[in-house]
């Protein structure tokens, strides 16, 4: 060691030791262990000195590198040499798999580090209400409008597969994309009622369908107020006072609007008679549209009271807003409002589930790659079996997302050319509210075990990964919650005197009878459960809407959903170009409990007993007094 004395007096010999020791561990030192488990040169006795504690090392973990979305998607590439074999196809969603690398991955970042931010006043006192976005939102938006990520759906270029080829460069194009997938799927849901309702608003259906940037339109959804949430029916106070004119002056106070930086919107409302008065309930609901921002860029009767604080979907500007004479056009009949949005969440929970599936995908493929470069314990993570096996857990959960998602956009493209049977309508009807409860609730899962793979890089804002997490915890809110939907799949086998589910046990069962010899333990567990199933519903859905049918309105939910996936994987791993990791994966998922409202039957869960302890068991212990 060298005397305190030189220390005290030799700063710059201090300095230039300090430097010609750290220049020697860089050159020497790795926390990368071989085989050998040599211990690092920083950690060894003989190379201690004054200065060991202000050194870092030379070890930095080299980051997983996102490549082509596109390329780097088997299953996303299998599925579509089977079913739109064309080279058109492949070849943009491979460029644009290429421009999501080279330019929207980064500005989706951006969007994230520079949230919206609200101006409520100019600098002269004149209320504005503007809200401020950062350049990379812009041009988010003229990059949805040049590739057509709304417009493909209604160019209808591939006849009935062009909501599949829609949808899949939104599921690529979704992870990267800073939230902006929002708006676009509420702008898809507003282009889909003007279609379906054909009224007379051909600027605004032109302006939300077009790949021109700069007529593009985007669309908000101001449907939930203070009392609403999903039951609109009853929370709904605002008031439509019909005007000379024709047109209507909207009042009222949407507490949560999404997009709220859109160019148009749709919302409910209810019509007041001379009086005054409004018709309560549904009945009294109708559906208008409205311009947000006038020639001038004013608002068109809105004030933005705040922008909402939210756990995730920083990215994106939700607002509580006071409609104070906002001018609209009334969309659907007078008291149809309700009816007339039915398509519009059919679209948007589609949309979730892209999301949610999409979620699950981007962190499957950043896990993947981040196992072939981090190094621990004596060997890199891919070498780990146990982590292996912790990540083909997860792939197999994707893989059976990616199927369902993909069916339910078969179907719906193949309604809006005219070519879908009455079966494939009811399968929609049906798989729709079961596809969005399930993946929602599968992406949180998803993406949450994916994070842990990253160890605590996982946890850390700088790397991006924590925002996959917030983000995704929406998805089993946006367009129904969970329960909600549940609630929605009784009321669709309801309303359609079982033959929801007559579609769904024969569509499950021919695509059995074309499974191999090497699928065969997956087949017999599917029939296995399609038996019981059959045997549950025959016993205790007489009366879909019973008491007690609410009590296993999710557990059915889930077993419609998990023997649904099993049989799309069967049935994609019987491709005669399936390979073998396509069986594999079909095997495995047809391992789990495909039917758990079967299961929670046989533990008594549904009964009346069960309901009256598990009330107990909540408000055990809450002070009820005043």
């Amino acid at each position: 060691m060298f005397p305190k004395l030189f220390f005290r007096g030799n700063h710059q010999a201090l300095w230039l030791i300090r430097w010609q020791l750290v220049q020697s561990r860089s050159s020497s030192t790795s926390f990368i262990r071989s085989e050998a488990d040599e211990r690092p040169l920083a950690e060894s006795p003989t190379t201690h000195s004054l200065f060991s504690r202000a050194t870092i090392g030379s070890f930095f973990q080299e980051q997983p590198v996102l490549r082509n979305p596109f390329t780097q998607d088997a299953l996303l590439q299998g599925y579509l040499r089977r079913h739109l074999p064309l080279q058109e196809v492949e070849s943009d969603l491979c460029r644009f798999g290429d421009q999501i690398v080279g330019e929207i991955d980064a500005l989706g970042r951006q969007c994230e580090q520079n949230p919206p931010q609200l101006q409520q006043f100019g600098a002269w006192g004149r209320r504005v209400d503007r809200i401020v976005t950062c350049p990379a939102w812009t041009r988010m938006k003229c990059i949805a409008a040049e590739e057509g990520l709304v417009a493909a759906g209604y160019e209808r270029r591939y006849n009935e597969w062009s909501r599949v080829y829609q949808m899949c460069k939104l599921y690529l194009y979704s992870p990267s994309a800073g939230l902006f997938t929002c708006p676009l799927a509420m702008t898809d849901g507003a282009a889909k009622v003007i279609e379906s309702l054909g009224v007379p608003v051909k600027e605004a259906f032109e302006r939300l369908t077009s790949r021109d940037k700069n007529r593009f339109w985007t669309s908000g959804q101001w449907m939930t107020e203070r009392k609403g949430g999903s039951d609109v029916a009853t929370g709904t106070e605002t008031v439509a006072w019909r005007q000379e004119d024709g047109w209507y002056r909207l009042y009222g106070f949407k507490w949560f609007t999404s997009a709220t930086d859109a160019d148009f919107t749709l919302t409910l409302a209810r019509i007041a008679d001379s009086n005054g008065n409004t018709t309560p309930g549904s009945q009294g609901l109708s559906l208008f549209c409205a311009e947000v921002w006038d020639l001038e860029g004013c608002s068109n009767g809105v004030e933005v009271q705040k922008l909402k604080d939210k756990l995730g979907t920083r990215q994106m500007p939700t607002a509580e807003l006071l409609l104070d004479g906002m001018r609209a056009k009334l969309l659907s009949e007078e008291g149809r409002g309700v009816a007339s949005i039915a398509n519009m969440l059919t679209l948007t929970r589609i949309h979730n589930t892209v999301s949610a599936v999409a979620a699950m995908r981007r962190v499957t493929q950043l896990s993947r790659e981040y196992s072939t470069k981090r190094w621990a314990f004596g060997k890199l993570l891919k070498d780990h079996a146990l982590h292996v096996q912790t990540l083909s857990r997860l792939e197999v959960e994707t893989r059976a997302a990616f199927l369902l998602m993909m069916e339910v956009c078969r179907l719906l493209g193949r309604e809006e050319s005219g070519v879908a049977t009455e079966r494939e309508s009811h399968l929609l009807r049906l798989l729709t509210p079961v596809a969005k409860l399930y993946t929602g609730k599968q992406a949180v899962a998803v993406v949450s075990e994916g994070l842990e793979s990253f160890g605590g890089q996982g946890y850390i804002e700088d790397t991006g990964l924590p925002a996959m997490l917030r983000d995704a915890q929406v998805l089993s809110i946006w367009e129904g919650t969970t329960n909600v939907l549940s609630l929605d799949v009784l009321r669709s086998i309801a309303k359609s005197s079982g033959l929801v589910l007559q579609a769904f046990f024969t569509h499950t069962e021919e695509c059995l009878r074309g499974a191999g010899p090497a699928l065969s333990p997956a087949v017999s567990s599917l029939r296995s459960a399609l038996s019981v199933l059959t045997s549950f519903l025959q016993t205790h859905l007489q009366h879909p809407a019973a008491p007690k049918a609410e009590l296993f309105a999710r557990d059915l939910a889930y077993s419609l959903a998990r023997i649904y996936m099993g049989v799309l994987l069967v049935d994609h791993a019987s491709w005669d170009r399936a390979s073998q990791t396509d069986i594999y994966a079909a095997l495995r998922w047809c391992e789990g409990d495909l039917c758990p409202v079967v299961t929670g039957e046989s533990r008594g869960c549904y009964g009346a007993e069960a309901s009256e302890l598990d009330s107990a068991l909540v408000y055990q212990g809450l002070d009820d007094s005043p």
